[in-house]
Parts: structure tokens; sequence; C-alpha cells
């Protein structure tokens, strides 16, 4: 058995069957055609390109049809591509002035494209690599008359391996014949990531060379939870990983008879779940799984997913559904948080050279005002409708806070001279995601009507690691004594200045560390939707008071590994079920 370890995208444990789909870009003969075949041949790639967008076209109309509108747009980016006269009218020049054949100038075009785009600093940009090769692909499979989709003679099925997993491709997947995803590139955010993701099947992405380890049949496990691919277990570990794969169902089973139930502890204290959701019909999840509304909403995809910027119709639009949606449930919308790892394609002709510690969320917008009281005049319309709350994001200091409160009044003002209804009394919280932030909190306090601890970002900032370079994954962990501590202190910080706080990030939805959280004072959690029962069930099984004493322990330990291991012990104690899974770590280890 070999283990490949990768980023992970898409949440779940799966075991089947490989199949490896193109290794590598299309690979065609140089020919140089007779004159009287160049007008054949111009035909040929013109029919080529058209069939290409309506192909383009096709895929997006089904993405809106079962991923929703949003994932849609990307393939909005694709068919910009492929009318950009930049990019084809080279390829139809090349054509007629050297005779080449059209398959040959395609993959030049093409390949010479994507080598610039591999060949770059920013991540970002590399990624962009991956949406050039579909277009390739696209182009390629109507002028050679090859198949779109391998995976239409599957008869069982598999775990799709590939060098890089194409929006295209993506479209073309049958949920019913993909058990999971591995890729060798590809990041968390880019456009293949977000549609994988929606397929609803364990993902992972990075992991340099699974495309070479793997072969057509081999047996896989994929953990999209810990970004491990596990390559020809021995019959004994698949026993065991199919024996607590069934234990994981059981137990998801229990917890989602809990979607009804309240959040409370034993002791009567309630817990309050909200959902985390990237798009408005995500909300229809949240209440399904008892979610009590939505405690963040990260505005971003809006930005990513098209080629140009949102207006502010569209903005409101999706703000407003999202409030209709809820139906008096609460909506706590963050402001864009682009930058660092979310680039919109403006943004990735100016790539930075350390983007996270650069012009990324508040700071972007606070350059970017056009932008910025765009999406708060959208904002402010939605308010209108019903209740909603503004988050700032990345907040490292009080005059970003001050400055982007000053940008907020200055567009209520517009607002109310154009006549527009919006809620004045609208409460401005704040997410706590860096240092600086949380040492001052008790100074925030003063300015803002709730917070939000993002411990995502906390964590990276914190301990300098790059949460989604694999190389240091072992050293991202909330279970850092410094981060406890410095999620400790905003709490307290909270708790004195009569400010509401509650936590948004990945640790929110993780059962191992809900005692800890209950224990440190948070009563707020916001949470990937599916995650919602699993944390309830931990809730309704302890009291308050056993978790504060958890809280004091941990507050003595030294070590993440301790932190973990006391946390598992406790979390073992009071709901042996919810550590009914397995690791890859522990499989390695066995």
């Amino acid at each position: 058995m070999k283990l490949l370890q990768g980023i992970p995208v898409s949440p779940g444990v799966v075991i089947g069957r490989a199949m490896v789909l193109e290794k590598s870009l299309h690979r065609v003969p140089y020919l140089i055609l007779a004159p009287e075949d160049i007008p054949a041949e111009l035909d040929r790639y013109d029919t080529a390109l058209t069939a290409a967008i309506a192909d383009v076209g096709a895929d997006r109309d089904s993405v809106a049809d079962t991923l929703g509108p949003e994932p849609a747009k990307i393939f909005e980016f694709h068919l910009g591509l492929l009318g950009d006269s930049s990019l084809m009218d080279p390829i139809r020049k090349r054509i007629e002035s050297e005779g080449v054949n059209a398959a040959f100038a395609i993959v030049e075009a093409f390949g010479e494209l994507a080598d610039r785009f591999r060949s770059m600093d920013a991540a970002v940009f590399r990624e962009k690599a991956n949406d050039v090769f579909d277009l390739e692909r696209r182009l390629m499979t109507q002028i050679t008359g090859g198949s779109k989709d391998r995976l239409a003679s599957v008869d069982e099925p598999v775990i799709v391996i590939c060098h890089q997993v194409t929006p295209a491709e993506i479209a073309s997947f049958q949920s019913e014949k993909v058990l999971g995803i591995a890729t060798d590139l590809g990041g968390r955010t880019d456009h293949s990531s977000i549609l994988a993701s929606a397929l609803g099947v364990p993902v992972v992405v990075g992991c340099k060379s699974v495309a070479e380890e793997v072969s057509d049949g081999d047996m896989l496990i994929i953990d999209g939870n810990t970004g491990t691919v596990m390559i020809s277990p021995d019959e004994k570990t698949i026993e065991q990983m199919r024996h607590n794969i069934e234990l994981l169902k059981a137990y998801k089973q229990t917890t989602d008879e809990l979607t009804t139930a309240n959040s409370v502890t034993t002791d009567g204290t309630d817990i309050h779940l909200f959902g985390n959701i990237e798009f408005a019909h995500e909300i229809e999840q949240v209440i399904a799984q008892g979610g009590e509304g939505v405690g963040l909403f990260r505005t971003e995809f809006q930005f990513l997913t098209s080629s140009t910027p949102p207006t502010e119709e569209e903005l409101f639009e999706e703000y407003a559904s999202a409030i209709h949606k809820l139906d008096g449930r609460k909506l706590t919308l963050r402001t864009l948080d682009l930058g660092a790892d979310k680039y919109t394609q403006a943004q990735e002709m100016e790539p930075e050279r350390n983007p996270f510690l650069g012009l990324r969320s508040i700071r972007y917008c606070l350059q970017h005002q056009d932008i910025f009281r765009r999406q708060l005049r959208a904002i402010l319309r939605a308010s209108g409708l019903g209740p909603l709350r503004l988050m700032f994001p990345l907040i490292t200091s009080m005059n970003e806070l001050r400055q982007a409160k000053m940008i907020l009044s200055d567009v209520m003002e517009e607002c109310d001279d154009d006549g527009i209804e919006f809620d004045s009394n609208l409460d401005i919280g704040m997410m706590i995601e860096v240092p600086s932030a949380a040492i001052m909190a008790a100074t925030f306090t003063k300015e803002v009507d709730f917070f939000s601890i993002g411990t995502n970002d906390l964590v990276q900032y914190t301990v300098a690691v790059d949460r989604g370079n694999e190389k240091v994954a072992s050293l991202y962990t909330a279970a850092n004594p410094a981060v406890i501590k410095l999620v400790k202190s905003v709490i307290r910080a909270a708790r004195r200045g009569n400010v509401e706080t509650s936590l948004c990030g990945e640790i929110a939805g993780d059962p191992v560390y809900t005692m800890l959280l209950i224990g440190l004072g948070l009563r707020h959690l916001s949470l990937v939707p599916s995650q919602i029962p699993a944390i309830k069930q931990v809730i309704r099984k302890v009291k308050v008071e056993e978790c504060e004493r958890l809280a004091r322990k941990i507050g003595s330990l030294d070590s993440d590994r301790r932190i973990l291991a006391t946390l598992r012990s406790e979390l073992q104690k009071q709901v042996p079920q919810a550590l009914g899974g397995w690791s890859a770590e522990q499989v390695a280890e066995a």
C-alpha cells in the first residue's frame, strides 16, 4: 500500500477502482497541407470552434440545472476565451498562411498559453492552465471526432484519477458513476474544484503524482477529509475500511435524526448553530439540517465565477433570494474576501508575490471602492427585506474598520437620498482572523455589534503556515496552544464588551473541538450545513460545567498533540460513536 497526500476539497471517504483519464495534452502530427486543401481545413477549424462554443454553452446549462446558477457562471469565462479574437484568430491565420493542419495549430497555441500560465509565480495563475487545457480538449474533440466522455462506457462507479480535471469533464460526470476524484494538480478554489465539490463526492487535488502512480483498475481509498489517497491497500485494510465506513454511515443516520431537535446542553444551555454558505440556494440545506440561519454568507463567489464583475442588481437579487429563503431567520453577510487564494479575472492580471499578506479582503475593498460601494448598496437594499447583519473580513487595525464604516455611512446617505428603504439600525460586525485583531479585541468591541472568529485564517497567520501547502500541512492545526489562547482572549473581551461572538472556522464543524469551544464560552457556531447534526449530538450529550473543566485543562497543556489527544479522549467518553471513523494517519501506523 502507498499513501499520497494532497489537498482536501470535498469531504467523505470512498473505496473503489480507479479510472485514469488522459494524463497529458493531445499529441498530434505536424502536417503541411496542399494549397488546395487549406480552405477545407479552415472550414474544419471554424466548424470545430462553433461546435466547441455550443458544447460549452450546453455544459453551462446542464450545470445550472443540476448544481445551480452560480457554478454555471464558470463557463461564461470559457465562452469568453473561445470568443477572444487575440487567442483564436492567430490559429486560423497560421492554418491559412503556413498551411499547417488545424489540430497541430490548436495544440501549439494552447500549449504555449498553458505554459505561460504554469511558469508564473502565483498559484492562481498556474491553475488557469487547467482552463486552457479544457478548451484545447474541447476543440480537439471536435477536430478529431473523439469521445468526450469515457465514463459513458463504465459499468460500475469508479474513482476518477487524472493529471488535472477540467470543468468540462466535471460537467459531463454522472454522479452515479463517480465515487470520488483525485488529481495531480489543482487548488481549493480553482474552477474545477468549485464544480467538483458541488458533485458531493470526495475530492482530493494537488497529489502531484497520483496519475503516474495509479493505473486503470487499481483499488483505491480516497479520504476527502484529510486529503489522503491510498493506493492498492491490502485486503485486511480494505475490510477494516469498509467496516469503519459502515460505522460512519450508521453514525450519520443517528445524527441525521437530530435535525429537528434543539441544540441544548444537558444542563439547559442553548448553543446556536448556523450554516456557512457560498450561494443562496444552499440555504435549503441549512434549514434541512437544523440550522437556525446563516452565520457566514461568503459573497465573493459571484465575482469568481464570471469574467465580468456582477452588477448591483445581480448582487441584490442573490442577497434578496437568501433573505426570502430564510423566511425570517438570521442572515450574516460577509463583504468581499477577494485576494489570497480567491482572485477575479482582473486580479489575475496583476499577480502578487505573497498574496496572503497582500491586497486581500477589506484592503482590496478599500482600494477598489467602486466595487465595495456597489456591494454595500446591494446589501443595504436587501436589508429592507428581512433580518440581515453585515460583517467586514480580515480587519487588522482600527483604521481599516473605521474607514469601512465611513464608506458604509456614505452609501447609506446615498440610498436615503435615492429613496431606497434599508435597515438604518443594521448590525455591523467584523471577522477576527489575524493575531492583531485578536489582541486588540477589547478595543474593537467599542466599534462593532458582533465578532465572528475565523479560525481558518487565524491559525494560518498565528503559526505561519500556508494551509493549502501539503508540505507543511501537519503544522496547520487549531489545536496549537497559541491559537486557543487567542480564541479565549477574544471571547473574554467580547463578553466584557457585551458583544456577541461566534466562530465560523472549520473547527466549528469538528466534534473534537465542540466541548472546548463551549467551555471557552462560545454560544454561537457557524459551520458547513451537513455537519450541524453531528455537532448538535455532542451538544445534547454534555454539560457546560464539564466543558469548562475541559477548557481549563487544555489551557495548561503546551503542545498540539497533547491537546488533540485530550480532546479526543474526552469526546470518546461523552460521545464514543463520534470517533467511530478512521484517519489515514491511523492506517499508516497500523
